[in-house]
């Protein structure tokens, strides 16, 4: 699977702010809420819950 341009731009977003980045893949769904509530529980989830997100799309 070869990364693009905007996948690399969406994983940086990914660790900085894990919603921005699901939002940049998805789009505002259930994926970007469950990453929302994550990040409000724990960082770390949040940025491996978004990362999951972004690869496997």
């Amino acid at each position: 699977m070869a990364f693009t341009g905007s996948d690399i731009i969406k994983i940086i977003f990914a660790i900085l702010l894990p919603p921005l980045g699901v939002f940049l893949e998805r789009g505002c769904n259930a994926d970007f809420l469950i990453n929302i509530l994550l990040t409000i529980l724990g960082y770390i989830p949040g940025i491996i819950h978004a990362l999951y997100i972004i690869l496997k799309f």
